[in-house]
């Protein structure tokens, strides 16, 4: 009998332990779009190497987390430096939700065109985990203006959400009762 109750509170203090590490933030999902001018250091994308902007906009196409932001909902942008990848916190914010940029490539470049991709972690309201994101910048430049236009993309990468532990906390809990049982009747 005195086993028994000491089984009893193994299990009940593992699936009390289980249910509290469960409540846990959600991942961001989802892919976000936005878009506005850009003013970059140099006259010519082929050198560009930094860029400031305005008129940053919520665009269409989006999915997740982000498929309720109205078009048109105005970005905070921070100026960054793509060649070198710098690291820019907070290099945009919308609806609670900020990318913080880790890498930047400059995939392909030309007088008119640019194209830089790289890695991030979105961040968002309360209830959201911080989530490790890809992202995608491009710039057409009609005729050499100092201002161009651009757009910004940023999806989660996705992937398998962790349980928080509460497999590992049920496996120990059915293997020390199994043990428990095997001491209490395995002796013949």
């Amino acid at each position: 009998m005195k086993l028994y109750k000491i089984l009893l509170a193994i299990v009940a203090t593992a699936a009390s332990f289980g249910l509290l590490s469960s409540a846990q933030a959600t991942p961001i999902t989802g892919m976000l779009n936005i878009g506005g001018t850009a003013t970059f250091d140099t006259s010519s994308l082929t050198t560009a190497s930094s860029a400031t902007f305005a008129d940053v906009l919520v665009l269409g196409g989006n999915s997740g987390a982000f498929a309720g932001f109205a078009i048109g909902t105005p970005v905070v942008m921070a100026s960054y430096t793509f060649d070198p990848s710098t690291i820019t916190n907070g290099l945009w914010s919308v609806n609670g939700f900020t990318f913080n940029l880790l890498t930047s490539t400059v995939v392909s470049r030309s007088a008119t065109f640019l194209s830089v991709s790289g890695t991030g972690i979105i961040t968002g309201p309360p209830g959201f985990d911080p989530t490790p994101g890809m992202w995608a910048f491009t710039s057409q430049n009609a005729g050499g203006r100092p201002h161009d236009t651009f757009s910004f993309s940023a999806n989660t990468e996705g992937g398998a959400v962790p349980d928080g532990g509460m497999t590992l906390a049920l496996l120990g809990a059915g293997l020390m009762g199994l043990a428990a049982f095997r001491a209490k009747f395995g002796k013949v």
